[in-house]
């Protein structure tokens, strides 16, 4: 296994409960998802594999390396893409990269930082000051550092958060190219992301596995619980107190309202219509989150 986690727990100095509770996943080439709410666990896990913090019991190996007892042999074989970084706006792209290759190490770092500028889309921009980036370009020279080193694993931390719907496709299409190659771990807490780069994932919430394997065995468990009625307003407030609403919106017909909603029952008690599950329908039933006809699809968790 590229990645592998073993029986992880973590409780940081003063907290009362554990910010990890014997998770255990395991990771092989390919983009691999860690999914869950703010808060589940999915940074300090991230941290712990990247050798920032140790966990207070488990283990750890990437590439066969143990991150507790071998980081010095783990560090060169990772590239990390935290969720905040540090860019120096006065600096271009290359010189940026230059001064980062230097810092770990690279004794001539031209030539690598010709080949991750190439990798991560920049080449038309590699001279241009850093402070006329936007949020999309600046996470790609970010990967491109993580890439100097031409790591076997990447670790990467929220990246598509705060980006616009143009540049969170761009960016998932890079890391599905960089999947190509190496083995590369990608937390997010917005299921578009593991949807459209990832055909495994494990999800935590508060700071346990919740699920951990095919994308297709995780949709299949919704099957049969996604329903869609047409309510009034009056059967509406009745629905929203009995099950997790997905959506809802009005109709062209006054008094009714369109729903798609999440139930466990077999069949609802009122008429409704099956629906094919998605991705963000096994996650909401996962993890309810109450009423969720008012999130946007990007930020449901």
């Amino acid at each position: 296994m590229s990645i592998l986690v073993e029986d992880i727990t973590k409780r940081y100095k003063g907290a009362q409960i554990n910010a990890l509770n014997h998770v255990s996943l395991n990771c092989n080439k390919g983009v691999f998802g860690l999914l869950g709410p703010n808060g589940a666990g999915k940074t300090t896990l991230i941290r712990i594999l990247a050798t920032l913090i140790t966990p207070t019991s488990g283990s750890a190996t990437i590439q066969g390396f143990s991150v507790l007892e071998q980081p010095q042999k783990v560090r060169p074989i990772i590239g990390y893409v935290p969720q905040e970084y540090t860019l120096y706006p006065s600096l271009t792209a290359k010189e940026f990269l230059h001064y980062m290759g230097t810092l770990s190490g690279l004794q001539k770092p031209h030539a690598q930082i010709e080949r991750v500028i190439d990798q991560v889309g920049l080449a038309s921009v590699a001279n241009q000051r850093l402070k006329s980036f936007s949020g999309g370009m600046k996470q790609r020279v970010v990967i491109a550092q993580a890439l100097l080193h031409d790591p076997p694993v990447l670790l990467v931390d929220e990246p598509t958060a705060g980006l616009d719907p143009a540049e969170r496709v761009r960016f998932r299409n890079l890391l599905s190219e960089l999947g190509r190659e190496r083995t590369v771990l990608l937390s997010t807490h917005i299921v578009e992301d593991i949807t459209a780069t990832c055909r495994q994932a494990t999800i935590l919430n508060e700071g346990k596995v919740a699920f951990s394997g095919e994308i297709e065995k995780l949709v299949s468990s919704a099957q049969g619980k996604v329903w869609k009625a047409w309510v009034s307003p009056e059967q509406f407030e009745s629905v929203q107190s009995a099950h997790t609403i997905v959506y809802s919106r009005p109709t062209s017909q006054p008094g009714l309202i369109e729903i798609k909603f999440l139930t466990k029952e077999s069949q609802p008690p009122f008429e409704s219509e099956p629906v094919t599950p998605t991705i963000e329908d096994a996650y909401l039933l996962l993890i309810p989150t109450g009423n969720a006809d008012e999130k946007q699809s990007e930020n449901i968790i």
